[in-house]
């Protein structure tokens, strides 16, 4: 149902881009010698840091943005809202963009979003479990995980750990629940195990339940999600791509150089306190792109049947 609602999404919206395309000869909002007004589609979120203080620190405007954020819940639906011009800028999991390119679905990666730890020990994403017995993620077969999509990131993650511990990824059943609502699932057994990303991961860990698995299993420097935009705006205005390209970078550099930063920014455009800020585990945002863990991400895709063959990272990755 999750994977049908997605492509129906994505089809619907790559069908309206030529609507918004003829609509309006200046989709930015740009007055007349004034900055380009961009919006851009994230999810509160930890990993969204870097644009929020990109912004605080100036680097958009200095590249005439005047930036917009506006909170979605997931990438289903910024997809979407980038392609048919909703939004000039989106941010997304690596999975469900492969999932759409496969599709033809008009978007194209123009900068790093967010990447695991290189810790298997100690990741901002992580399969938590409340049950001691339960040690290895072999002993997931024939059990339900909670996963915030369905064919996401998540979900191909949980089924690689599970295949690297010696399991049957398709003898785990999959749930879908919001990461805010993993912790209750867990906790009454509506669910054996969880994936969750910070802050939820840290609240599940104060309650003593333990990890079997992380995001840094799938690969060292797994890209986790990034940011993009349709074909049409990169290519009726590759100036503003290229500026906003420019600003995430050194948004992503300065979100991995100042740490402290980023934990008083989350607590800025999340429900997340100053005192659960300062427990997160932090990923890493690159400024580069880790291309051969895109590439490991899209094979994954076809190992566990969710796509028929790779997708041509040539359409999604610049």
């Amino acid at each position: 149902m999750a994977k049908t609602r997605l492509i129906s999404l994505l089809l619907v919206a790559a069908l309206a881009v030529t609507t918004a395309a003829c609509g309006d000869d200046n989709p930015e909002g740009a007055a007349p010698g004034g900055p380009d007004q961009v919006k851009v589609g994230v999810i509160p979120i930890l990993d969204v840091a870097p644009i929020y203080l990109g912004k605080e620190q100036g680097f958009f405007a200095k590249q005439n943005i005047e930036l917009t954020m506006e909170q979605a819940q997931g990438g289903a639906a910024i997809v979407p809202a980038v392609v048919s011009g909703q939004y000039q800028f989106g941010f997304s999991n690596v999975a469900s963009l492969l999932l759409g390119t496969a599709r033809n679905v008009p978007v194209k990666v123009v900068a790093n979003g967010v990447n695991s730890t290189s810790d298997k020990a100690k990741d901002f994403g992580m399969l938590v479990v409340k049950d001691p017995a339960i040690t290895s993620a072999k002993q997931l077969e024939g059990k339900t995980v909670a996963t915030n999509t369905l064919r996401n990131i998540v979900h191909l993650s949980v089924n690689e750990i599970v295949r690297q511990a010696g399991g049957d990824p398709a003898k785990v059943k999959f749930v879908e629940v919001p990461f805010p609502d993993m912790a209750a699932a867990l906790e009454s057994d509506r669910v054996q195990a969880m994936f969750v990303v910070e802050p939820f991961l840290s609240a599940g860990l104060s309650k003593g339940w333990k990890t079997i698995g992380a995001l840094a299993d799938v690969a060292p420097n797994l890209c986790v999600a990034v940011y993009f935009a349709s074909t049409q705006t990169i290519t009726g205005n590759p100036d503003l791509v290229k500026r906003f390209t420019t600003a995430m970078q050194e948004s992503l550099a300065y979100a991995n150089a100042n740490p402290d930063a980023v934990r008083t920014a989350v607590t800025t455009y999340t429900t997340i306190k100053a005192e659960a800020a300062a427990k997160l585990t932090l990923p890493k945002w690159p400024s580069e792109i880790d291309r051969p863990s895109i590439d490991r991400t899209n094979q994954l895709l076809v190992t566990d049947g969710f796509l028929p063959a790779p997708a041509d990272t040539g359409k999604l990755l610049p």
